[in-house]
């Protein structure tokens, strides 16, 4: 719900997990492990940066992993490559591919799933695994791949599932012995729609694989949770069919995790927040990402509208002694608190002591992952920190919590709400979805259900770091990451007051307050959205609203390489907000580059200061002519940031009827002009749905 972008690194373990170092798949083929902008300079990868579902963090440099043969059952001191008993094995892996933690959660249902068949599931991440070794899947008797891929970027797959997808490329393995499905996590709003689903499934069949249910396509951009059910619903039958298995009965509620309760615990043991490493936040040691986040002094917090009932911020952050490097179009991930109100009001709705110290332990000892978030920890911490508590919970929570209803009509209710029947979907998605209901707001709303609080921290999903594309240039500010960010806040159909958790606890960081410093968790994650090589090439950028954060970046490069005796070509803008008095941003900033001649072109449209709604695309089409000249003869660099589903679109419609009217093409040489300008990097796209 924050104005910005969503990630978070998924499925690491904690605690004492035993995992053998793994080689990573480019090491074995004697290179460097790949930078995501060399990557992203493969052939078919367009140079923009398109959030599909999930978006994507930067890869750990040095990463722990199994090797995939631990799913083939063992004895004690045996060889691993000569498995024993195969019925005793895991029967389905279920691998992910996944940015937001959405694809994860999706595996670990199916992987809960199978017990209802008499299988052994486990979900797994890819990263972690050498998947050379998927052809003697299989050896286990009855197994099965399955393959929930979330799509990021120019159909690019997210960072976990990297290797997977370098392997896929490369590999000319045979996988006929293997049985596989896959179901693809994406946004209609991108034009790359689940291309990593996609390939996974392609790919897999012309190395041998057997597939033995259809390709399932989510789109988050409609109801992705449906989509999964309605998948998940057929998907079942056809293993059961494929396998000769038939189910054990009813699907149950199975916990994951055991609750233990420290009673006498050193409390230098307990996590207060931290993401991966113990007291990591005390004693801060780069390289720093998203298992180790730099904890950076807010400088300045200062709000950049004048007037209007929304709060747009300017933050700067200090990066100074950190070894933290970035580039303009680079992005800042923060990792946000929960409202402390929230939290409070959960505890007391379910009478429970949040500074209770615990611990929440796989029963499965085979698992790779320990623990669902670090511990030992308290509730608090939990809640404040580690899951979400804001967004909708998805129908698998629902079904879980049934249970503890006392009320038969709001068992029913939500028990409902998770079938798969017209009805209940509908339920749901009026209920929980368009009512914008939390796990909170659930809770109010039904009296009669009050979980442990124990399970309820099991089942809630992982509270993610939140993107913003950072507005500043380190060649003026390499001490510094700014960023631009409006708050978020709105009353839902039940007359609930929601506020977007990252934008809010943002707005609360305000410098030296009560004499010591406000610290936001952060690290960068590079980008491919650049500033062309030579800066004699001409950029038009477009960019309304919050969409302007990395060209004020891109402004500040270019005066610092005029200020350095570089020619620097032509640098144009197109700016939209609502209202001039209000709500534009950095005008001040914006009016000194025009003067100083940096800024060449300054175009700004503002929507709702006369009775005809004016746009960035208006504008475009105003100057057409010039857009055109700049493209075709400047060979002008594109830049479009800010919202996906309808100004990027719109803006990419505008420039098909540019270039046709003035290219003399047909609509659909217009748009392969448009294209081929995106697979060469010259057209680039920061968006978010």
């Amino acid at each position: 719900m924050d104005s910005g972008v969503i990630s978070n690194y998924s499925s690491r373990s904690w605690g004492e997990a035993r995992k053998p170092q793994r080689i990573s798949l480019s090491d074995r083929h004697g290179g460097r492990r790949h930078g995501r902008a060399e990557r992203a300079s493969r052939g078919q990868r367009a140079a923009g940066l398109l959030l599909q579902h999930d978006r994507r963090v930067p890869h750990l440099p040095h990463h722990r992993a199994l090797h995939l043969l631990v799913l083939l059952p063992q004895e004690k001191g045996g060889d691993p490559r000569a498995p024993q008993n195969p019925d005793s094995g895991r029967n389905i892996v279920v691998f992910y591919g996944s940015q937001t933690g959405t694809a994860e959660e999706f595996a670990n249902r199916l992987s809960k799933d199978a017990h209802r068949y008499g299988l052994r599931g486990m979900a797994a991440d890819p990263e972690e695994y050498d998947l050379s070794d998927l052809s003697r899947l299989s050896e286990i008797d009855k197994s099965l791949a399955v393959f929930c891929m979330a799509t990021y970027g120019e159909g690019d797959p997210t960072d976990n599932a990297q290797d997977f997808y370098d392997w896929l490329q490369e590999a000319d393995t045979d996988l006929s012995g293997l049985r596989f499905a896959v179901f693809g996590l994406g946004n209609k709003t991108y034009e790359h729609f689940n291309a990593m689903g996609k390939y996974v499934d392609k790919r897999l069949e012309e190395l041998g694989a057997q597939r033995i249910f259809e390709l399932g396509l989510g789109d988050d951009d409609g109801n992705l949770e449906e989509d999964f059910i309605t998948w998940r619903e057929q998907f079942w039958p056809a293993v059961c069919e494929h396998f000769g298995v038939e189910a054990t009965g009813e699907e149950s509620s199975i916990r994951q995790y055991e609750l233990v309760v420290h009673t006498d615990v050193n409390i230098n043991k307990v996590y207060t927040g931290e993401m991966g490493r113990l007291k990591s936040y005390e004693n801060q040691k780069p390289p720093f990402d998203a298992k180790n986040p730099f904890l950076a002094v807010v400088t300045e917090n200062r709000k950049l509208n004048e007037g209007g009932e929304r709060h747009l911020m300017h933050l700067e952050l200090d990066i100074s002694n950190s070894k933290i490097r970035y580039e303009s179009g680079d992005h800042v991930a923060v990792y946000p608190a929960n409202d402390s109100s929230l939290v409070n009001q959960i505890g007391e709705i379910l009478g429970t002591d949040l500074d209770t110290i615990m611990s929440l332990n796989n029963l499965d000892e085979e698992s790779n992952k320990k623990h669902p978030f670090p511990c030992p920890t308290s509730y608090r911490t939990a809640l404040t920190y580690y899951l979400d508590i804001t967004n909708p919970p998805r129908t698998n929570v629902l079904y879980e919590l049934a249970q503890y209803a006392t009320d038969s009509s709001e068992q029913e209710r939500l028990r409902k709400m998770a079938s798969s029947s017209a009805e209940g979907k509908a339920l749901y998605l009026s209920w929980v979805v368009e009512a914008r209901r939390n796990i909170l707001a659930i809770l109010q709303d039904m009296p009669s259900l009050r979980p442990p609080i124990d399970h309820l921290c099991e089942l809630l999903p992982r509270l993610q770091a939140r993107y913003y594309s950072i507005a500043s240039s380190s060649k003026v500010h390499p001490n510094a990451i700014h960023i631009c960010a409006v708050t978020v806040e709105y009353e839902t159909k039940t007359g609930r007051l929601n506020k977007g958790v990252a934008t809010n606890w943002l707005k609360s960081k305000v410098p030296n307050e009560n004499g010591s410093n406000s610290l936001v968790p952060m690290y960068v994650r590079k980008s491919q959205f650049r500033l062309p090589f030579k800066p004699s090439t001409p950029v038009i950028m477009i960019g309304p609203g919050t969409g302007i954060a990395p060209f004020i970046g891109f402004i500040q490069e270019r005066a610092w390489l005029k200020q350095q005796g570089k020619e620097v070509g032509e640098t144009v803008l197109y700016y939209g907000c609502r209202h001039e008095r209000e709500d534009y941003l950095y005008r001040q900033e914006l009016a000194r580059f025009q003067q100083e001649g940096v800024l060449t072109q300054l175009n700004v449209a503002f929507s709702r200061d006369q009775a005809e709604k004016v746009y960035v695309q208006h504008l475009l089409k105003k100057n057409k002519e010039n857009v055109w000249k700049l493209l075709h003869d400047g060979n002008a660099h594109i830049y479009v940031c800010g919202d996906a589903r309808n100004m990027a679109r719109d803006v990419q419609n505008t420039f098909y009827e540019i270039v046709a009217e003035y290219g003399n093409m047909s609509q659909s040489q217009a748009t392969d002009y448009v294209k081929k300008l995106m697979t060469k990097g010259r057209y680039s796209l920061d968006v978010w749905s």
